[in-house]
């Protein structure tokens, strides 16, 4: 899923240094240089929504993939799915991070839950409402079939990626919000405890979670399907690891660059040779999602072009309405299909037609994301106020 279209602040000045948890075992000191944000690291890493942007822009085209066979992009978008990857590396980074930061505050668990809630159900209820007003069409089955208890309490619960059931395309989408959704269910109340003489835990629940996935997706376990949680938890996991590791280790900036420099190599060369068809080829893609995106934070601020590109522009703007698009381009897609119909009626416009196909998909989710963002996510988010970190 991808994780939120604006970016939480990881830190607000203005409340101070962390209350001290005097139950933790720890003197104040210790608990405050156990896990702490870097002094180089700001409260706002605006790259990151270029990062988002590609995310979500790779995962549109991927699913126009079969349009544009034989143009020069069509074998880079075969690996457009990876674009779920890096949203998980993305999310498990700014949300441990979030953690981290207001695990010693009080209202802990209302704020954080709160305030995912209003992120996510907002989107994701109302697509379920216009899937399910029209269900022939953008369900492709009857009401009476979907509309079993058992397929209504999945989705209400956001267990659906559990289900051996094949998602309706237009609701396919949301096997990864699930994902992110059971994480965050478990990693709040972890972060909240394992502190003092528990902070050991984290890491190892982490790599833990890192190692298991593609053993479980080596196992193939016949209770295990292609979107199950436990096959698809290192992105997430390196991501949390990363901002585990900027907390409590006190490397310079630098430093730190040059590790996501050899993350990201070390982690896409294996995905593109020894890791390559295997069960490990998504953790080796976790590893270099997770490592760009540690490039991107130890060099924010920096006047390049490349930080230019990320930080304003088209891909910055994706990145503001990524979440919106990402649940809504398939339904986009289905809505607009009688177009899609008619361009291909005897094949004669050729490569001509996709790539006008393409560009009306591109063009049409843009538009309804942007109006999703502009006329009902971000207002629904001025609740946030209401849940703020004292």
């Amino acid at each position: 899923m991808p994780t939120p279209a604006t970016q939480p602040p990881l830190h607000n000045p203005e409340l101070g240094p962390a209350p001290v948890d005097s139950t933790a075992g720890l003197e104040p000191d210790a608990t405050r240089k156990a896990l702490q944000r870097p002094t180089w690291l700001p409260s706002y890493v605006p790259e990151l929504d270029g990062l988002r942007g590609l995310a979500v822009l790779a995962v549109v085209l991927y699913h126009c993939h079969t349009r544009l066979v034989g143009t020069w992009i069509y074998g880079p978008l075969l690996w457009g799915w990876a674009g779920v990857n890096l949203f998980f590396a993305l999310s498990g980074f700014l949300i441990t991070s979030i953690l981290i930061e207001a695990r010693d505050k009080p209202y802990y668990f209302r704020n954080f839950y709160a305030r995912r809630a209003l992120r996510i159900w907002p989107v994701y209820f109302l697509l379920l409402i216009v899937c399910y007003t029209v269900p022939e069409w953008f369900l492709g089955d009857t009401l009476a079939h979907q509309a079993h208890w058992k397929t209504l309490a999945a989705y209400a619960l956001f267990i659906q990626n559990l289900r051996h059931t094949q998602l309706p395309g237009t609701l396919g989408p949301t096997w990864s919000l699930a994902i992110e959704e059971q994480y965050y269910v478990v990693w709040a109340p972890i972060v909240r405890f394992c502190r003092g003489r528990l902070s050991w835990l984290l890491p190892v629940i982490l790599l833990v979670m890192v190692a298991a996935s593609p053993v479980f997706r080596l196992s193939h376990a016949h209770w295990l399907n292609t979107t199950h949680t436990l096959i698809h938890l290192d992105g997430i996991a390196m991501g949390s690891l990363l901002a585990l590791g900027l907390y409590s280790l006190r490397i310079a900036w630098r430093t730190w660059l040059w590790i996501g420099l050899a993350a990201a190599v070390l982690g896409f060369v294996a995905a593109g040779t020894i890791f390559g068809g295997t069960s490990f080829l998504d953790t080796g893609l976790s590893l270099g999602f997770a490592g760009i995106v540690l490039l991107v934070v130890a060099a924010t601020g920096a006047r390049n072009p490349l930080a230019g590109v990320l930080r304003r522009g088209p891909l910055a703007y994706y990145g503001k309405i990524s979440y919106g698009l990402y649940m809504t381009h398939i339904l986009v897609f289905v809505y607009f299909g009688s177009f899609d119909a008619r361009l291909d009626d005897g094949h004669h416009l050729g490569i001509f037609g996709n790539l006008a196909i393409v560009a009306l998909r591109l063009i049409a989710s843009t538009i309804v994301a942007t109006a999703l963002w502009y006329g009902f996510e971000s207002q629904i988010l001025k609740l946030k106020r209401y849940f703020k970190t004292a």
